[in-house]
Parts: structure tokens; sequence; C-alpha cells
């Protein structure tokens, strides 16, 4: 049998550490799945799936947790079954506006109060040197649950850009 197993990285950031990480997957016989890594601060983090045979993960997991001692901190969780998800539709959210304390606070709560699932979020802050201060944009995969309308949504998210003083696009999910 095959197992599935999540992992979490976070490191100071340094030429070799996915190259660390990916030779002792390997060494394991393990599949490198799916993975979502970024440089951030000065550190390196990640989350990825693997696969492995059973009878191998309880020594690719004392391996893997090894690379602590190398500065490499990695958290091993064995793969949850996949959630039964009712009929949803995905939607691509972008989000651009200036940078204040809570912007993020104020969006997924908006979100989670219409049982909207955030499946993919990423974020930054730029300087805004035309308009002054800093500019904040995000974008996200939203899985949107078949009792919310996009109307529903788009109603929602256009008084909250009005208050956040922020532009919100809303579009279908590319290729969905």
């Amino acid at each position: 049998m095959t197992a599935s197993l999540v992992l979490t990285i976070l490191g100071d950031d340094r030429p070799g550490l996915v190259d660390s990480l990916a030779g002792v997957i390997s060494a394991h016989g393990a599949n490198w799945a799916e993975s979502r890594m970024s440089r951030l601060a000065g550190k390196f983090a990640g989350i990825l799936r693997i696969t492995v045979d059973d009878r191998r993960v309880n020594d690719l997991t004392r391996e893997l947790e090894a690379l602590n001692a190398a500065g490499l901190r990695v958290v091993v969780e064995p793969a949850g079954e996949p959630a039964t998800m009712p009929a949803y539709t995905a939607l691509h959210l972008e989000l651009v506006g200036q940078d204040h304390p809570g912007i993020v606070h104020d969006i997924s709560h908006a979100l989670a109060s219409l049982d909207i699932n955030v499946a993919e979020f990423s974020s930054g802050v730029e300087s805004a040197s035309m308009a002054g201060g800093d500019l904040f944009r995000a974008e996200a995969r939203l899985m949107v649950p078949g009792t919310v309308s996009q109307e529903q949504l788009r109603s929602l998210l256009e008084n909250l850009a009005d208050e956040l003083m922020v532009d919100i696009a809303l579009d279908p999910e590319p290729g969905s």
C-alpha cells in the first residue's frame, strides 16, 4: 500500500534546501506529488505532499525530521482523507488597495460568513510611490458552495471594497 504524507518546511533561505529535502525523499523511493514553496522575509517555507510505500514511512519520517539539525524544520503528517465537498464553484479573487492592518481578517471573515472556503491565498505589500504609502495585493482561489449565488458574493465583496477602500475583482477560476 502507498501512504500519502504532507510535509511543512521552514528554514533560513540558502542554496541547497530543496536539494537536501528532495534527496531524502528520493532515497526512500518516495514520489514528490505536489508542492507550494516560497522565499519570504529571508525564510524558505513550503508545503508538499509525497507518496511512499507504507513500509518506508517510519524511516523516511525519521530522516526528514533529522534535517532539523541542518536548520530545516520539517513536520510530517499523514494526509487526511479527501474532504467530501458539496457542489461548489471555483472563483478567482483579486484585491488591491491601500495597506492597513485587518484587511485579510475582514475579507476572510466575510467569506467565512457565507461558508466560502479559501483554497489558496497569496498576498504582498509593495510601495505605492505615486500615491504614497503601501499597496496591499492579494489573490485567492475560492470554493463557493452552491447555496451562495455569485450575485450574493459580489454584493458582499462590493460592500466590503467600499468599506476597506480597495478594488476587488471576482472572476471564474482560470481553467474551470
